[in-house]
């Protein structure tokens, strides 16, 4: 019963048809690189023809060894790649840039000052995406590359910090896994001699195996019996050792990767001889790209120990990953795809109500209030405030998710909510609208927001303090309409009068004769925050 309100009330109505043609540019913002793909979206199909790629080794992951910090000198020639990019993307009238930043960003202690100068600098905003939202995109985009016919595959990602194993079929992820181990990562960390060691190498071997298990534990539980799914890789690691292996083999580079199989023996054999190669050596191999070769020793090794790990014997190569991912998670966003994917543009409702399900959350009741909270949204945009679909979705999230501190403690439980709601991983949501919907439900009740709150100061955009002061005044009224946690409100009508400012909110009990006391009580102790914000004086009526 509960769920079919949610699915009734978290949008407001369905997207209307879309027929324009657009371009589109996605920039993932990686350890090792920058890429941008800038594509051309045909709504009839639905797919998107990529019309340009670009690339530039920038190398964030080269950290500062003590703080861990973004180095100043990296961070000014990320920006400067990233305005080269935005004048390529203006160059091909692209209509909007998605930019997304991984890990050495994520990690950074100063991740989010750099994200805020691009912006100051460029006008460019980048979401910060967590490990698992990465692989959720990577999928996506291996998806719109190649054809599943409705068999398992694994596909793994070796990026410069992280890497990305996931099991999924033509339908969907059943497991989506991040590891902090890279190219970038662990050359910098573990291989100090060139060439390398014998010792060093059997420790950087020992770690990529360590570090990989709970992961490939993870994506082996979820294959079922008798399926054998098939190992699909992707990235520059990969693509590298691809285009290495076809140049000896072949004689020549395929114009396309995509589907290029080698084999775990072909790996063992290159591992074997990069390893005995200074890096001078390595980098005058025929098909090595222009600093790949410094790393790709250590991304051979992860491979090697993932695949071995996995018991597979065999890779295919596709080229499409987390930038076609990020296009593909657009195109589902703004209604381009209903077809194979559907199922994924419910992925950020399905992720609240799996957290909801973890922390023991009464969905009936979370529902009632995330009814309430859309209700009176719907009620007040246009007069109250002007925020869109989007602000929507993040007040549902928060409705649904205010009371999961409980499963901590009863006191101080909004507290224990932004924790939980802030380090869990909502999958669809970006950095910035994680800590929007924490921080929601951080306000549900006692204090408002205060400058002086950590997690308040959190939100670096006066837009984004300004969404939570205001949703959360909503939330907290609709916490009040259900304080019986019964339903003894079925609805609830807004009436304005802007002269008089005042605000009149009319209750319709359930039940005949309910004079729901309680409610009233909880609505006038919680209207402070709800005045305030909106300059008004809320009125409330029993009818």
């Amino acid at each position: 019963m509960g769920l079919n309100l949610v699915s009734a009330n978290w949008k407001s109505s369905p997207s209307p048809p879309v027929k324009q043609s657009r371009i589109i540019a996605a920039i993932d913002i990686g350890t090792n690189s920058l890429h941008m793909v800038i594509v051309r979206i045909e709504p009839t199909l639905p797919s998107f023809s990529i019309i340009a790629r670009e690339k530039e080794t920038v190398r964030l992951g080269d950290r500062d060894l003590v703080t861990g910090e973004l180095k100043a000198e990296v961070m000014q020639r990320a920006i400067a790649c990233l305005r080269r990019f935005q004048e390529l993307a203006k160059t091909q009238d692209a209509d909007s840039i998605i930019a997304v930043a991984t890990s050495a960003v994520r990690e950074a202690p100063n991740g989010k000052d750099f994200l805020h100068r691009v912006e100051e600098e460029i006008g460019l905003c980048i979401d910060l995406i967590s490990g698992q939202e990465e692989a959720r995109r990577i999928y996506l985009g291996v998806l719109s590359g190649m054809e599943f016919n409705h068999q398992p595959h694994i596909i793994i990602d070796i990026g410069g910090g992280s890497t990305e194993i996931i099991l999924g079929d033509s339908q969907e992820p059943r497991s989506l896994t991040s590891t902090k181990v890279g190219a970038v990562r662990l050359t910098g960390e573990l291989i100090k001699s060139d060439p390398i060691t014998s010792i060093e190498l059997q420790y950087l071997q020992a770690y990529a195996r360590g570090m990989l298990e709970r992961s490939v534990e993870e994506v082996l539980n979820n294959v079922q019996f008798g399926e054998s799914p098939k190992l699909v890789g992707t990235s520059g690691t990969i693509e590298t050792l691809a285009m290495i292996q076809a140049r000896e083999t072949l004689g020549y580079i395929p114009s396309t990767l995509n589907g290029y199989q080698f084999t775990l023996k072909d790996l063992r054999s290159w591992v074997d001889r990069l390893r005995r190669m200074t890096n001078a050596e390595r980098a005058t191999i025929p098909g090595m790209p222009e600093k790949r070769s410094e790393v790709i020793l250590a991304g051979a090794v992860i491979l090697q120990e993932a695949m071995t790990l996995l018991g597979v014997e065999s890779l295919t190569v596709c080229e499409r990953s987390l930038r076609e991912g990020i296009i593909v998670d657009w195109m589902l966003t703004h209604g381009y795809i209903d077809d194979r994917l559907r199922f994924q543009s419910s992925i950020r409702q399905r992720s609240v109500l799996k957290v909801a399900k973890k922390y023991e959350i009464n969905l009936e009741y979370s529902d009632r209030v995330a009814a309430f909270a859309l209700s009176l949204f719907d009620q007040t945009k246009g007069t109250l405030h002007y925020w869109g679909e989007q602000e929507r979705e993040l007040l549902w999230a928060a409705a649904i998710l205010h009371n999961c501190g409980h499963y901590v403690s009863h006191s101080a439980h909004h507290k224990h909510s932004y924790y939980l709601i802030r380090h869990s991983e909502l999958l669809g949501y970006n950095e910035t609208e994680i800590e929007i919907i924490a921080n929601l439900a951080r306000y549900h009740r006692k204090s408002p927001p205060k400058k002086k709150h950590e997690n308040y100061r959190n939100l670096l955009h006066k837009q984004h303090r300004q969404m939570v002061s205001q949703l959360s005044a909503i939330l907290r009224l609709a916490v009040a309409l259900d304080r019986r946690q019964i339903g003894a409100v079925s609805r609830v009508q807004c009436e304005f009068f802007p002269h008089l400012r005042e605000f009149r909110l009319l209750i319709f009990p359930t039940r005949v004769g309910d004079e729901c006391a309680l409610e009233l009580w909880s609505l006038d102790f919680k209207k402070g925050e709800f005045e305030t914000e909106f300059g008004l004086k809320l009125v409330t009526s029993l009818m």
